[in-house]
């Protein structure tokens, strides 16, 4: 009887190891300087709403996502070559970015909301024709200035660079997506005192983020997604929005 029950307990250890050991990794570069979605904390660690999503998807999918910083600037590019699987960064769905890459299921609505100091009068982006209105370079924000005739784009590395000039007077308004602006103006303890939010900007198609992959990714984008369906299902989503935005 001994000798059985040993033989079913190694049994249940190898079937568990196997599977820790058949669990796919997956590698996911992200541009750390958009809080809350996806930041470097106090503790140098990456985290935020994203990257929480993603280690609930991977609990519920069996993967386990690796997270590594990359720059803004640089992070399709290495997507393309294969530095890392996937991206998750904020990352909004678009048809011209679709035609290079490929797309999860969406995780999140966004909008983008126009930033300006707490004396300012604008309430809208057309207000602002002849000004300089600053964004995170190759951002949906960047793209919203640019579509406005007339308003100066002056785009920047990182969001915060951009809401740091804004603060001190050198630029007229901030572009980026709501709850980033949220952040910012609002909850960031430098900047609520000086900054607001003049207004959330809506389009004709919806925004959502997405996590961006290889249009030959080996399965992952279908682990990917299974992760995000199981998030949605369960209403983790919801836990993790609260966490991190709030209602």
């Amino acid at each position: 009887m001994l000798r059985k029950s040993l033989l079913l307990l190694l049994g249940v250890f190898l079937a568990a190891n196997t599977a820790l050991a058949a669990e796919k990794v997956i590698v996911f570069a992200t541009d750390a300087t958009w809080p809350p979605m996806e930041f470097v904390d106090a503790n140098k660690d990456i985290t935020g709403y994203s990257i929480d999503y993603m280690k609930a998807a991977g609990k519920e999918a069996g993967f386990t996502p690796k997270f590594v910083a990359v720059a803004w600037d640089g992070i399709f590019a290495g997507l393309n070559v294969g530095k890392y699987d996937a991206i998750s960064s904020s990352v909004s769905i678009t048809d011209e970015r679709k035609k290079v890459m490929d797309f999860s299921e969406p995780y999140f609505r966004v909008r983008q909301a126009l930033i300006v100091r707490k004396n300012s009068k604008v309430k809208d982006l057309k207000e602002l024709v002849g000004k300089q209105v600053g964004s995170q370079i190759s951002t949906t924000g960047t793209f919203a200035v640019k579509a406005v005739k007339g308003v100066i784009s002056k785009t920047y590395d990182e969001v915060g660079l951009a809401i740091e000039d804004l603060h001190n007077g050198r630029i007229e308004a901030v572009v980026c997506d709501d709850p980033v602006a949220a952040n910012y103006a609002l909850q960031n303890e430098k900047y609520a005192k000086s900054l607001k939010i003049a207004k959330v900007m809506e389009s004709a198609e919806v925004e959502y983020y997405g996590i961006a992959v290889k249009k030959e990714n080996n399965g992952t984008l279908e682990l990917i997604n299974k992760g995000i369906q199981a998030v949605k299902a369960k209403g983790l989503d919801k836990e993790l929005q609260a966490k991190w935005i709030g209602q």
